[in-house]
């Protein structure tokens, strides 16, 4: 499975961020420029998907590396975020709250 940290996902640059936590915590706040697409929907929304190389983002890792694996298991050229949300909080960087 990809991997990048924290630090690596703060600089980059064209690549689109999926955040598969459930929509509460999403509106909690999240990394600026992620799209919310729960883990609990994936299944069914997997059209939404870029077609491109993506990064995929949780709380702390555990919920996007499994997404991770499934969806490279079906073609999908994602990597996960280890440290996830929480980490990107941690370090102080900056988080939406729609």
């Amino acid at each position: 499975m990809k991997t990048i940290t924290v630090e690596e996902l703060a600089g980059r640059t064209g690549v689109p961020l999926i955040d598969v936590r459930e929509r509460d915590e999403y509106a909690a706040g999240h990394v600026p420029g992620a799209v919310n697409l729960p883990l609990s929907e994936l299944g069914d929304r997997l059209a939404e998907l870029p077609a491109e190389a993506f990064d995929v983002i949780c709380q702390a890792g555990g919920r996007s590396g499994r997404a991770v694996e499934a969806l490279s298991m079906r073609g999908h050229d994602a990597t996960n975020v280890e440290g996830g949300t929480g980490e990107w909080i941690a370090q102080g960087r900056p988080v939406v709250q729609p």
